[in-house]
């Protein structure tokens, strides 16, 4: 298995047409092919998640998308007339998103995001990206840079999932080790594996509403409100606290 862009060329062959999965493996070996695939990441405004569409009433001004996929929420903000920046840390999806017609993608992790981007009014972090957080100490720093490149309306709308809304013993075993070792429940070391490819291993975090709340706590930002549907996966309306 070679390391490299596997996310950035699944997204590319999905947008040539390939229909495939996406595969993610977890550090204790536990594999799946996530329900939310490359043709979720190309889909159209209609085909989205119904919590994903109504957060999008609540995108205002200027907006940075983190993780930006196959570009659907950057080119869906595009047509309503917002400014987006949209940033991935895959050379791939960054090639796709400007095939597909995003004006302004770049080549940015979420812990690189500075000053120099300018301002913005909106954070999307769709497709569970706040689990892009990473973990207790890493989310708080995280949480403060995007407090810092905001403006004072700003609003970040983030999807994750509750870890605790599941029986899989396998899980439940996972983040039983996870308390163990002094994390959080639903923080997870994975990769994504595509063909001969794999990315590098990271951490991505699941939290419970309860579980944020607490995490926001010195960020700048505080639980607005929870969009949600069926199941376990919601996105959470951060707004800035009051200074």
């Amino acid at each position: 298995m070679k390391v490299g862009d596997a996310y950035g060329r699944m997204i590319l062959d999905a947008l040539d047409g390939a229909d495939i999965a996406e595969i993610v493996e977890r550090d204790d070996g536990f594999m799946l092919a996530s329900s939310f695939g490359p043709a979720a990441y190309l889909a159209p405004f209609k085909r989205w998640p119904a919590r994903q569409r109504r957060a999008m009433r609540l995108a205002r001004g200027r907006v940075l998308d983190v993780g930006a996929g196959g570009g659907r929420v950057a080119l869906h903000l595009q047509e309503h007339g917002h400014d987006v920046v949209a940033i991935d840390r895959s050379p791939g999806v960054v090639e796709a998103c400007r095939r597909r017609g995003v004006r302004d993608a770049r080549e940015l992790a979420l812990e690189d995001v500075n000053p120099a981007l300018g301002a913005f009014d909106t954070v999307v972090m769709f497709g569970n990206n706040l689990g892009l957080l990473a973990g207790k100490t890493k989310s708080r720093r995280l949480l403060r840079r995007l407090d810092a490149v905001t403006s004072n309306r700003g609003r970040i709308l983030g999807e994750t999932t509750d870890p605790s809304k599941t029986e899989d013993p396998e899980h439940l075993a996972y983040h039983e080790r996870n308390r163990r070792r002094g994390r959080l429940p639903g923080h997870l070391r994975i990769r994504i594996r595509y063909r001969e490819l794999a990315t590098p291993w990271f951490d991505y975090l699941f939290v419970s509403t309860a579980e944020l709340e607490e995490l926001l706590t010195g960020t700048g930002w505080r639980l607005a409100r929870i969009l949600e549907d069926k199941g376990g996966t919601y996105v959470a309306v951060l707004e800035k606290t009051a200074s």
